[in-house]
């Protein structure tokens, strides 16, 4: 398994991550309606708001995963806030990054995985919208498109919720 490497600019990130002021903060319909939608459109079991702090991913929504937080060591999105374009991941047991990752090897089985990261207007990324599967699957330019036009949703609602504290 290869570790994630950190953001070049991973202390701004951070910063403008709990600026934000949502992490461990309760669910809300707004963001599990959105992974909720990407789950059904692409035909996946798993859909998730993640947010990567510095040493955890939460989820803000978690649709099909019981669990809420993991090692950001492990997270596939920890990899994928590092990427300008969607991390599409056709199959994790092929990928070197991913072929001995304990969320391949063990539960929840993860084989796919696409994440669009969830970039802030200053230009940090702070989690992703991301969608797995237990099979391997193939990934598209117009699902790309779509699953970025779902990532654009979260964005406005993590500003509406920041505009509404404020």
């Amino acid at each position: 398994m290869l570790f994630a490497p950190l953001p070049r600019n991973e202390a701004k990130r951070l910063e403008a991550l709990r600026s934000l002021l949502i992490l461990d903060t309760a669910p809300e319909e707004c963001f599990d309606r959105i992974s909720a939608f990407a789950a059904k459109e692409f035909d996946v079991p798993i859909a998730l708001v993640s947010l990567v702090d510095r040493d955890r991913q939460w989820s803000k929504s978690h649709f099909g995963l019981e669990v809420c937080e993991t090692p950001r060591d492990v997270s596939f999105c920890g990899h994928a806030i590092t990427k300008s374009e969607t991390l599409v991941v056709p199959d994790a047991l092929k990928d070197p990054r991913f072929a001995d990752n304990p969320m391949v090897t063990g539960h929840p089985f993860v084989r796919f995985y696409a994440g669009a990261g969830l970039r802030l207007p200053y230009g940090q990324v702070v989690g992703t919208l991301c969608i797995m599967d237990r099979r391997p699957r193939e990934f598209d330019r117009l699902d790309v498109a779509i699953l970025g036009g779902l990532r654009d949703m979260v964005v406005e609602e993590l500003f509406r919720r920041e505009e509404a504290a404020a």
